[in-house]
């Protein structure tokens, strides 16, 4: 765990709750804002102490946090007092609108210092907020979204032809889950054990058509946690050591369950575990539709995760932008070198192009440019391969998992380290 810095305020600072009034108001206020971002905004460590910290000094008093993935412990000063309390709550990012909506509400409560009361309500009503999209929309997203992502795995027809059916598969399985909670806490391996049964029991893809871990992984990347473990590197190596412990724990359990599914499948349809190797297939597509296939991915990224269409140019860029950075960088100095290079670049753009108000927030902008670098989905290859008897094969992958998701963690931390902290211009004290 990791303790934000302490930060007093003046003996003549305003509170923001009236005269000898004690912290009850703000506590209460930002208490909710805790359990909020941990929910629904998908930020990490350093996001919710920097706005929880910011917010507190916007209306005169000072807050110290103790973050870890599902919970917080919450210690606010105002009024010369002090209360503390403890808030959990399990990470969501399936609905990213909600973290638009906060970043907006948090720029307003920042810029009209509302009473904390009015305040507080105000954040309940971001929360319950109704779905931007319907529950069909986010289905077809989700097609869309690996449709997209297909020709990264194998730049075929049959690789597209096969993931549409896969991934339609898998969208109205997740959509059914959508009101099952305890369900949707097992849906990775559900959807693993669906996709691999229709794979090897029904397409049953030939040598000519790649490996059959290829044809599986497109209509599966919506499950890969590649975005929790660079997240969890990038916390580990800044320091926030639990929290990025626990993440990194609880991405690695979504990547087995993938595993698992699939291995299940190869049972119940008594396919050889030596099939698992994943050979890929001469390309047969043009540069042009592997150039168009992000654009679809794109549009399947704001439907499936609920991102509000005003977003969409700024989303489009900064994929465009980490694919060509990457490309450049691999071109230039290697795969590994292009790879942090481009992870650097995503981190400043997404957090500069974040800044303004009115702007889609960091984690929005920079969630479909990090999806294109594709980390967590040679980890399911690296582990399919092992499991197949394909012992070089497999660790080499896992070699090169361990390695790109280092690389993309570390830079990311570069990319926020060039670009200077700014709590105190962002979140003025009340007496400014």
């Amino acid at each position: 765990m990791r303790r934000a810095p302490r930060e007093e305020p003046g003996p003549d600072a305003d509170t923001g709750v009236g005269p000898g009034a004690g912290p009850d108001p703000l506590h209460d206020f930002l208490r909710e804002l805790t359990r909020f971002m941990l929910t629904f905004s998908g930020e990490g460590a350093e996001g919710v102490d920097r706005v929880v910290r910011g917010l507190a000094r916007t209306y005169g008093g000072y807050a110290e946090t103790v973050l870890v993935a599902d919970g917080a412990v919450l210690s606010v000063t105002a009024g010369g007092r002090t209360l503390t309390s403890t808030v959990t709550a399990f990470p969501d990012v399936a609905r990213l609108d909600r973290a638009v909506a906060l970043k907006e509400f948090v720029e307003r409560v920042r810029d009209t210092r509302p009473p904390l009361p009015e305040a507080t309500a105000g954040l309940r009503r971001v929360e319950t907020l109704p779905a931007t999209v319907p529950r069909w929309a986010r289905g077809a997203g989700i097609v869309l979204f690996s449709v997209g992502f297909a020709p990264a795995v194998q730049p075929t027809w049959y690789e597209i032809g096969t993931t549409a059916l896969l991934a339609a598969l898998v969208a109205a399985l997740t959509v059914l889950s959508d009101r099952r909670p305890r369900l949707a806490r097992v849906l990775p391996l559900l959807a693993a054990v669906l996709v691999s049964l229709v794979t090897l029991g029904v397409l049953q893809p030939g040598h000519g058509h790649g490996g059959p871990v290829l044809i599986m992984l497109p209509a599966l990347f919506f499950f890969v946690p590649g975005d929790l473990l660079s997240a969890a590197t990038a916390e580990l190596v800044g320091g926030f050591l639990t929290t990025g412990a626990v993440r990194l724990v609880y991405a690695l359990v979504l990547l087995l369950q993938l595993y698992v599914g699939v291995l299940i499948g190869v049972a119940v349809t008594g396919t050889p575990s030596s099939a698992l190797f994943d050979g890929a297939q001469d390309a047969d597509l043009s540069r042009w539709v592997l150039v168009a296939s992000w654009a679809v991915f794109t549009v399947g990224l704001i439907l499936a995760f609920g991102v509000p269409w005003r977003a969409a140019g700024w989303l489009t860029g900064l994929v465009y932008l980490s694919l060509g950075v990457q490309a450049a960088g691999t071109a230039l100095i290697g795969e590994v070198a292009g790879t942090f290079v481009a992870a650097t670049a995503l981190a400043v753009a997404a957090d500069l192009l974040s800044r303004p108000a009115g702007r889609p927030p960091r984690l929005v902008l920079f969630l479909g440019g990090f999806f294109t670098l594709t980390v967590g989905s040679l980890g399911l290859r690296a582990l399919t391969s092992l499991a197949g008897g394909h012992v070089l094969h497999g660790f080499r992958d896992l070699m090169d998992f361990v390695t790109i998701v280092t690389t993309i963690a570390v830079g990311l931390l570069v990319g926020a380290a060039l670009v200077p902290g700014r709590v105190e211009k962002e979140f003025p004290a009340a007496s400014e």
